[in-house]
């Protein structure tokens, strides 16, 4: 039986529904707000900065944190809803009053930012306590999946309605979204169980980061899984984000439908990983986890083949359909294993610790993919010519990180035998 049909699991329905209206509407937002300042300014840099600019407040996140596990995480989501309801609401009359600023619209991507990084972490805190440990994984796929078919949809339908009805509309209607959201939420049931203070609140959250902190460096478990999701988000994530378009647009010279259908496919086989976990994470277990990332080291070969100029003399349809026959069921592993780490990570941390330990988690990982971003930056310019050396070397890293994975979690399935 599905973990949706479980009636025990009603309330995390309440959760997955809030989170499909929340993150939708904020992805939504974020890419009506960038295509509005590409209009205003017809620079691509200011674009690309409120985007890099929207990403500061992962800084915040031991701070969110300490918040998730200190307050009722279910108020916790409606009280950020609800705030970045009325935000938005106030920048449509803003708007509405005939203003317009790129200062004003940065702030806004900050908050946006903002409350995202405080949402976050409460809701992942909030799964391992509405579905059975059994239904981690299951679960987790499904509020991986959400934001990575909002990622999806909230370019194509922002798009669409950018042209019909203007960015102030979809401002305006982007507020509603978030209101609705907390109404969601409200039917959402969460035990919690307050802490007494001591102290004031502001010393208190700090202990609590410390506390966070120390609790991380004490668990070897924890410590490797950061390093795991640091390093996949290193090699991996940003392969897709830089390598995708230039493989296909410069060095295989796609059309923009080809190219828009591979970066499509390549991002559905995100969410088909994240959708279909729950049927593979009883089969896999921590320990053999390397043996997935030796898989995808070697599928990297036959897509390090389809850049090279053997592959491309046949024509752009061979190597483009060799590239993606590799790249899907990469990104298909990808999406399985960060999945699996975590819901292990979830299993593993205590409920008073679960905020500041998915948060910390999150901030190490998603800082690593800018990194990760240079990187390639610097290798698809160094080899433009022999692109294929970029995706060897990428191979290279999947081995070593497999090697690396299998020393640091071998002793894993001891502790759990």
């Amino acid at each position: 039986m599905s973990l949706l049909s479980k009636r025990g699991s009603s309330h995390f329905i309440y959760l997955v529904l809030g989170q499909i209206i929340s993150v939708f509407g904020s992805s939504l937002i974020r890419f009506v707000l960038s295509l509005h300042v590409l209009d205003m300014t017809h620079r691509v840099d200011l674009y690309a900065l409120l985007f890099a600019l929207s990403n500061i407040p992962l800084l915040l996140s031991p701070l969110a944190g300490a918040i998730a596990d200190r307050f009722n995480r279910r108020n916790l989501m409606i009280l950020f809803d609800v705030l970045t309801g009325m935000m938005i609401l106030a920048f449509y009359f803003w708007l509405f009053s005939g203003n317009d600023s790129l200062y004003m619209i940065g702030a806004v991507m900050i908050l946006l930012g903002v409350m995202s990084t405080f949402y976050a972490p409460a809701v992942m805190s909030s799964i391992p306590q509405l579905v059975k440990q059994e239904q981690l994984e299951q679960a987790n796929g499904i509020v991986n999946g959400v934001q990575a078919l909002s990622g999806v949809l909230a370019p194509i339908i922002g798009g669409v309605l950018y042209g019909m009805i203007g960015s102030q509309s979809i401002i305006g209607a982007s507020a509603i979204v978030f209101f609705l959201s907390a109404c969601m939420l409200l039917r959402l049931n969460i035990s919690f169980s307050p802490s007494p203070l001591t102290e004031s609140m502001s010393k208190v959250l700090i202990k609590d980061m410390k506390q966070g902190f120390s609790y991380i460096g004490s668990q070897p478990f924890l410590k490797r899984a950061m390093l795991l999701a640091a390093m996949l988000n290193f090699i991996l994530t940003p392969f897709f984000i830089v390598g995708g378009p230039i493989i296909l647009r410069v060095t295989m010279k796609s059309s923009d439908i080809m190219y828009g259908i591979g970066m499509g496919l390549i991002e559905f086989a995100v969410i088909a990983g994240a959708l279909l976990v729950g049927l593979v994470a009883k089969h896999w277990r921590i320990p053999t986890l390397y043996r997935w990332l030796l898989v995808i080291a070697v599928i990297l070969l036959p897509v390090a083949f389809s850049t090279s100029k053997t592959a491309l003399q046949f024509g752009t349809y061979p190597a483009y359909f060799l590239f993606l026959a590799g790249c899907l069921p990469i990104a298909m592993l990808l999406t399985m294993i960060s999945i699996v780490v975590i819901s292990h990570v979830q299993k593993k941390t205590p409920n008073h610790q679960l905020g500041k330990v998915m948060a910390n988690l999150t901030m190490v990982s998603q800082c690593a993919a800018p990194l990760g971003q240079m990187m390639y930056g610097f290798l698809f310019n160094t080899f433009s010519a022999t692109m294929y050396v970029t995706v060897l070397i990428v191979s290279t890293f999947m081995f070593a990180l497999a090697c690396l994975t299998k020393n640091m979690l071998q002793h894993e399935g001891e502790a759990a035998s």
